[in-house]
């Protein structure tokens, strides 16, 4: 574990009581802790730490209080906008460890999951339960990292971002105390809405260690419509057209011609170069073709395109 770190022996010392040998101080794994996806450059921090509970977070949380040292959670570094990179150095708290189902309510429509628990974890879980989570931001993610930085994706025109699947919070506060926000109870009105607050802080106001989400039954059926436009303005004006007439959508996702350039040359596709809807629709075999239906009467398109829609 030995490397060099501008952390004083003592900060180290402390750490290392709490985590033994999980925490980390080699260059590589500071490193892998100091870059995402982002185009941003480099920032590793001066030590990496691997907690496997929210008592060791509180305890880590409150060394580096004493010692005014930064702390950056670290999910799956999936980010774009640099979330992760310690700039002021300091302690990276890889949660990734923290990855146990704690519990599935299948009356209740929600799952309690820990911080470090992946996207695409949770799908498979809920999956057998025949359940799933709707917050698709395109990425194998975290669960504490997407309601860290309040992640939304094509799904949330009908089932909305984290903020509005994000039930209650397991939360290390900067001092290292850990609290609860929230509550299962769907109907209530009782004190401050620290949940919301908290989804979206991304990592401003404490560390995320545990999660319970709203999660929905998995549809009967689904019908895609992948409907291209001759502009952007005929697309705006369907979608708007189609939210006015209360259309239940359950995905949409809008890309320009550019787009679907960048989109067809990468993959290797066969769509036409012009602005383009793709849509999705939830329900049962007959309420999905009557959305659809409903789609096309509120978009213009007749049945066979116009000028394509499929």
């Amino acid at each position: 574990m030995s490397s060099v770190t501008k952390l004083p022996h003592r900060v180290v010392d402390e750490l290392t009581a709490v985590l033994a040998e999980r925490l980390v101080l080699s260059r590589a794994v500071r490193d892998h802790h100091g870059r995402d996806e982002s185009p941003l450059p480099p920032a590793a921090p001066d030590a990496v730490a691997f907690p496997e509970s929210t008592e060791e977070v509180a305890a880590l949380v409150d060394v580096c209080s004493r010692w005014r040292v930064p702390v950056v959670p670290f999910g799956a570094g999936t980010s774009l906008e640099g979330h992760v990179l310690a700039t002021s150095g300091g302690l990276s708290l890889d949660l990734s460890r923290m990855n146990r189902i704690v519990s599935t309510n299948v009356a209740d429509l929600d799952v309690t999951v820990e911080a470090g628990v992946t996207r695409t974890q949770l799908e498979e879980h809920l999956r057998r339960e025949g359940l799933f989570f709707p917050v698709d931001p395109g990425a194998d993610a975290t669960i504490g990292g997407m309601t860290a930085t309040g992640a939304s994706g094509t799904t949330t025109v009908m089932y909305g971002a984290m903020r509005e699947n994000v039930l209650s919070l397991k939360v290390v506060l900067p001092d290292g105390r850990a609290i609860r926000t929230g509550h299962r109870a769907r109907k209530t009105s009782a004190g401050y809405d620290l949940t919301r607050l908290l989804v979206g802080s991304e990592g401003t106001l404490g560390v995320i260690t545990e999660v319970t989400l709203r999660v929905y039954g998995i549809p009967e059926a689904t019908s895609a419509a992948v409907c291209h436009f001759p502009s952007v303005d005929h697309a705006i004006k369907t979608v708007i057209t189609t939210f006015q007439m209360g259309v239940p959508v359950a995905r949409i996702e809008f890309l320009d011609a550019m787009a679907m350039k960048a989109v067809s040359e990468f993959s290797d596709l066969s769509y036409a170069i012009v602005s383009t809807l793709f849509m999705e629709f939830h329900g049962s075999p007959a309420s999905v073709l009557e959305h659809a239906e409903r789609w096309r009467h509120s978009s213009g398109v007749r049945r066979g395109g116009l000028p394509l829609c499929r």
